[in-house]
């Protein structure tokens, strides 16, 4: 009742209703009480696992999990996305990075609690309070400090929760932003400006010390999507700024016809018909893609496959696309006989499909994969065994080694049995070695591989990973493959999640960029939380399968 008085007091814009849903009667509430590492006692209000409020300083702040159910319970500041970086890796945010909406800034005082947006999604990536009021922000022409930030999508303290991504909640204001007044552009120069919007502190902000240190360089793959969109509408104007990076829109628009002709007249058979518009552009047009050019579709004028094959049906009369099923385009028709079509003679270069490489470019490096060894270390109970080879604990081994001395050992002590040499009689160091405490008055003697499989299940697993041209490497515990999966976001939503790549040796972002091109969806890549120098690969669709092609290719 207390906490339920106090969360209506602090926000009294939440009603009874609400308030029930948010809090119920007969569920049970956690209320746990953490320091952090400067000292300061934080309380957290937790129900099913995940934290709604915690309490600092007499004062409850929401979390961003009662945010995304209520995402205008607090007064909201909206900025870019680029930004949102900056904010998980400790900064707070500046004017400068505030996106003001056509109706104006928020009306907030003096460290009234507030939240933070992107832009293009409503729900709230972070909570902080007002550095100044809505009137003082005018008045400093929107420079300095706007939100000292306490909490943040990613943190250590919704990691706490279900570490659940943000819903996406479209924003009816997301195009055609300004930034204090003027035009805003997203550009490959836009780090610059998210530079100077946000501050870096040489000391921890006083968030950090509810959630300590935050995971950094996280977009989620809802926000990377409207970007992407957003970057879509800016093409031309990058292409322009950037002609040495990014090929003009004519010779993208030349390569796909080319790719296309080439596709239907030596790839496509009749009999395939109808031909998913997808797997066609997917297992045709890419591989007929020349060496060392990229085929993208988002950087040719028609910016989508529908649009290009819509072209290809009424400007040249090559094939005919129809809709089978509601939002699944197939091509049910080829004009064989087609001028163009026939008059296209196909390049004498044999067909060449990008694969991962390590340089981001265009094939000048193939990946080549490590050899991995399983290895073996020698255990505190295994000593006595290996003594004779002055092999002491800790020291990594063969499995031919360890069956050389094993063998040696059971040789030097006289231990094969007369009888039946299939067999070691156990003498007190392979008991004791080897044998379970209820084994001891029971077994007398083992066959060889028995020998063998328990010395080694009593060993600490090791490997090793060689690359090529690289010293060895040398690591406890059996070495993680690479984990491929599938998860929801949203109600009808999948995104395929990659992990382990650097296990391997594979440059996420390379592997993130081959596929973003083999399939034409959005990635996004992501530090995975609690694992350091690790990054997890997100790309849209469900795509296992195309994963499992472009790996073992």
């Amino acid at each position: 009742r207390k906490l339920k008085a106090d969360i209506s007091a602090a926000f009294p814009s939440l009603s009874a209703d609400e308030l029930s849903e948010l809090v119920p009667n007969k569920e049970e509430l956690n209320v746990v009480k953490i320091y952090a590492h400067k000292g300061d006692a934080v309380t957290l209000f937790v129900l099913h696992k995940n934290p709604l409020f915690f309490e600092l300083e007499k004062r409850l702040y929401p979390t961003v999990y009662v945010l995304w159910r209520y995402p205008t319970l607090l007064p909201t500041f909206r900025t870019w996305p680029p930004v949102l970086q900056k904010l998980i890796g400790g900064a707070d945010l500046m004017l400068p990075g505030v996106v003001v909406s056509s109706s104006g800034l928020p009306d907030v005082k003096r460290s009234d609690c507030c939240a933070v947006t992107v832009v293009s999604n409503r729900a709230p990536v972070a909570v902080g309070t007002a550095a100044v009021s809505s009137a003082e922000m005018r008045s400093l022409g929107m420079k300095g400090r706007g939100v000292c930030i306490l909490h943040t999508y990613m943190d250590n303290l919704w990691a706490y929760g279900d570490k659940s991504g943000p819903p996406s909640l479209p924003d009816a204001e997301s195009e055609g932003q300004r930034v204090n007044g003027e035009e805003c552009e997203v550009d490959e120069d836009e780090e610059e400006e998210v530079e100077k919007c946000v501050e870096e502190e040489a000391q921890q902000r006083p968030g950090e010390t509810i959630t300590g240190q935050a995971c950094s360089g996280i977009e989620e793959l809802s926000l990377a999507e409207h970007e992407e969109e957003k970057g879509e509408k800016c093409n031309e104007k990058e292409e322009g700024n950037h002609d040495d990076q990014k090929m003009p829109q004519e010779l993208m628009d030349a390569l796909l016809l080319q790719c296309f002709l080439h596709a239907l007249k030596s790839k496509v058979k009749k009999s395939e018909l109808p031909l998913l518009t997808s797997t066609f552009l997917r297992n045709h047009m890419f591989s007929c893609c020349p060496s060392g050019k990229q085929l993208d579709i988002k950087k040719s004028s028609y910016k989508k496959l529908s649009k290009f094959l819509q072209a290809m049906q009424q400007q040249h009369n090559l094939v005919r696309v129809k809709e089978l099923t509601k939002g699944v385009e197939s091509i049910v028709e080829v004009d064989w006989k087609n001028p163009e079509l026939r008059s296209f003679s196909v390049p004498e270069e044999s067909d060449v499909e990008a694969t991962p490489v390590q340089d981001g470019g265009e094939g000048e490096t193939l990946y080549h994969p490590p050899e991995i060894t399983t290895l073996y270390s020698v255990s505190a109970r295994l000593e006595p065994l290996f003594l004779d080879a002055n092999k002491r604990k800790g020291t990594i081994l063969q499995s031919a080694e360890v069956r050389n001395i094993v063998t040696e050992y059971v040789k030097k002590n006289e231990l094969v049995d007369e009888n039946n040499k299939n067999y070691v009689t156990i003498n007190p160091t392979l008991c004791d070695c080897l044998l379970e405490k209820s084994e001891y008055q029971e077994v007398e003697s083992l066959k060889w591989d028995d020998l063998f499989s328990r010395t080694l299940g009593r060993m600490q697993e090791c490997y090793q990973v060689v690359f090529p041209g690289q010293a060895p490497i040398q690591k406890k515990g059996h070495i993680e493959p690479i984990d491929i999966s599938v998860a929801s976001r949203g109600s009808n939503k999948k995104v395929t999640l990659i992990k382990n790549l650097e296990v391997y040796g594979l440059d996420p972002a390379v592997v993130a960029t081959a596929l973003q091109r083999r399939v034409q969806a959005s990635s996004v890549l992501q530090p995975i939380p609690g694992a350091k120098d690790k990054v997890l690969v997100q790309i849209q669709g469900s795509q296992i399968h195309q994963v499992g092609n472009l790996l073992l290719g």
